[in-house]
C-alpha cells in the first residue's frame, strides 16, 4: 500500500487537516514562534490552479508549513491544496498515510496533472527545489529555479492559471554559505539520492554544519505575497519550448517583483535605525543636507 500513498488526491482528509491546523496554531500565527503575514490573497483564483512559490529555509522548510497555515485559515479545509513532495516521504506506511491524508502528492507529472485536470484541485509546486531552498544567504531575495520549467509545461497541459507566490523569512533562520553544487556533481549525488546540493551553513543547534541537516529555526516572521494569476493560454498536451520558456519568464518576473517588495519591507526598518543612529551621533540624516534644509 505504501507505493500508492501520494498518488490519489481523494486520500485528502479535511478532518485530519483541521486537526493539524489546530495544532499548528501553537507555533504559527500572531504572537507565536512563526508570525505569518500575507498580502494579495484576494488574487487567488477559483480552483483549479497551480500555485508556484520560491523555496526557502533548508530542510526544515518552515516556509511550506507557514503557507499551508495561511491558505487553510483563509480558504478553509474544504479547498485542498496539494503540495508535491519527494518519494522518500512515502516510503513507510506511517509517513505515507500521514502526509497523503493531508494532501501531499508525489512529485510526478502524471500525478500532478490528474490532480489539476481530473480532480479540479489546486497544486503547490516549488520549481527550484533543493537548489532554491539551499541558495546562498546573499541570494535569499532572488528567484532561483535552476532552469527548471516543468511546472510551466504542466500548467499548459492542464489549462490552469499559475499563481506566483513570493516568500521571505524562512531563509533568515539560517545562513547558507554555499549550496555545495560542485561537490554534489563531483560525487554524483543526483544519481545516488536525487540531490543536487551538499550545503555548508550556519544554523542551530549545529553551529557550522556540512550537509542538508534539518535545523532549529529561531522565531521569525514568515511573509508571503500573492501576485495576480497568470493565464497560460489554451490547453496543449505538447506545448513548444518557446511557449514554455515565455511562461516561465513571466512567472519568474512576477515572483521577483514581489520578492523585491519583501526585500524593501525588510530593509526599511534597518534604514530607519541607521538614520536614527546617524542623526543621534552626527546630527545629519542620509541624503543632501541642503535638500533636508
Amino acid at each position: 500500500m505504501s507505493s500508492e500513498w501520494g498518488t490519489n488526491p481523494a486520500t485528502y482528509d479535511p478532518v485530519a487537516v483541521a486537526k493539524t491546523l489546530d495544532r499548528m496554531g501553537v507555533v504559527f500565527g500572531p504572537g507565536r514562534w512563526f508570525r505569518v503575514t500575507t498580502a494579495g490573497m484576494t488574487n487567488l483564483p477559483p480552483s483549479p490552479s497551480l500555485v508556484v512559490m520560491n523555496h526557502s529555509g533548508g530542510t526544515s522548510i518552515p516556509d511550506v508549513w507557514g503557507w499551508l497555515y495561511a491558505w487553510y485559515n483563509r480558504e478553509g479545509v474544504e479547498r485542498p491544496l496539494h503540495p508535491l513532495g519527494h518519494d522518500m516521504i512515502f516510503q513507510t506506511g506511517t509517513t505515507g498515510r500521514y502526509f497523503a491524508s493531508r494532501g501531499l502528492l508525489r512529485a510526478r507529472r502524471e500525478v500532478a496533472l490528474a490532480a489539476l485536470r481530473d480532480h479540479g484541485r489546486d497544486v503547490l509546486v516549488f520549481p527550484g527545489g533543493d537548489l532554491d531552498t539551499w541558495r546562498r544567504y546573499g541570494q535569499r531575495y532572488k528567484v532561483s529555479f535552476g532552469g527548471r520549467k516543468g511546472y510551466a509545461r504542466l500548467a499548459i497541459r492542464a489549462g490552469v492559471p499559475i499563481v506566483p507566490v513570493a516568500h521571505a523569512g524562512a531563509h533568515e533562520t539560517l545562513v547558507v554559505l554555499s549550496g555545495g553544487r560542485r561537490f554534489a556533481r563531483t560525487v554524483h549525488l543526483r544519481q545516488l539520492v536525487r540531490a543536487n546540493i551538499w550545503p555548508i551553513h550556519l544554523s542551530l543547534p549545529w553551529g557550522l554544519a556540512i550537509g542538508p541537516w534539518p535545523h532549529l529555526p529561531p522565531p521569525m516572521r514568515l511573509r508571503y505575497r500573492v501576485a495576480a494569476p497568470i493565464d497560460v493560454g489554451p490547453k496543449d498536451d505538447n506545448p513548444d519550448e518557446a511557449r514554455v520558456a515565455e511562461l516561465d519568464r513571466r512567472v519568474q518576473a512576477a515572483m521577483q517583483a514581489e520578492l523585491d517588495v519583501l526585500a524593501a519591507e525588510r530593509a526599511a526598518p534597518l534604514e530607519r535605525l541607521r538614520d536614527g543612529l546617524r542623526t543621534a551621533f552626527t546630527g545629519r540624516v542620509r541624503g543632501s543636507d541642503k535638500a533636508a534644509r
